[in-house]
């Protein structure tokens, strides 16, 4: 008689496979772009080590990841946080010896000790006289910005509404910034404009653009780098 073989073992190992990553079930109403964006935060590995580590997002693990390389937080030094909203990366600077964080977004950010934030517009006319009053005449040594717009989905309006940020966060820096300070900033599709490097190479040491491993693959995102701030070139 044929000796009938056991598959079972088999069979529940491409099950548990195929069940290891969670799914989000359909609900009426819900657009398939809000059932992609569910499905991957439940399956991405750093929304869920954020959690463990009591981060108030994965963003924390791109500006902890632009330290690890360029080394840009000095102890007890200050830091001005452009789009801080929940406050990862402001979590990030604090652990990390800063004295203190100056943010600013549109929506709120919650309390921690040594951070003072402000809920308003960066472009505000007043943002900037804002911020400047809660340095309280220090320099800060970095300007990071996260900031950016929701897009519209045409290309060439997205890009120059990004630019707009980047480019406001990057004048802001430049006229507060300490002496080997350092900028940071979010762009997209392919970085920072010309005429921004070119000015950004003349007043800093070294700028480059740097794309973070938690940075999703599928993001256009990268961001600019700018160490050694030398002072404005006009």
């Amino acid at each position: 008689m044929t000796k009938k073989r056991d598959f079972s073992t088999k069979r529940n190992k491409k099950r548990t496979a195929r069940n290891s990553a969670e799914h989000v079930k359909t609900a009426k109403g819900r657009k398939s772009s809000s059932t992609r964006w569910l499905k991957r935060q439940l399956n991405d590995k750093y929304v869920h080590e954020a959690q463990r580590l009591g981060y108030r997002g994965r963003a924390a693990f791109k500006i902890k990841e632009i330290d690890e390389r360029f080394k840009i937080f000095k102890p007890d030094s200050t830091v001005v946080d452009l789009g801080a909203a929940p406050g990862g990366w402001c979590q990030v600077a604090l652990q990390r010896g800063v004295k203190k964080v100056v943010a600013i977004d549109l929506l709120p950010v919650e309390s921690l000790g040594g951070l003072v934030s402000f809920e308003m517009d960066f472009m505000d006319d007043d943002a900037p006289d804002v911020l400047l009053g809660a340095l309280e005449g220090v320099r800060p040594n970095v300007v990071m910005s996260d900031m950016a717009h929701n897009t519209v989905g045409h290309k060439n309006t997205d890009h120059l509404k990004i630019m707009a940020l980047v480019e406001a966060g990057y004048y802001f820096a430049r006229d507060i910034l300490e002496e080997k300070g350092t900028f940071i900033a979010k762009v997209f599709q392919g970085g920072a404009s010309n005429d921004l490097l070119a000015l950004a190479k003349r007043e800093f040491e070294t700028v480059r653009h740097f794309k973070p491993p938690s940075s999703r693959k599928e993001s256009s995102e990268t961001y600019l780098i700018a160490t050694g701030f030398r002072g404005k070139k006009d």
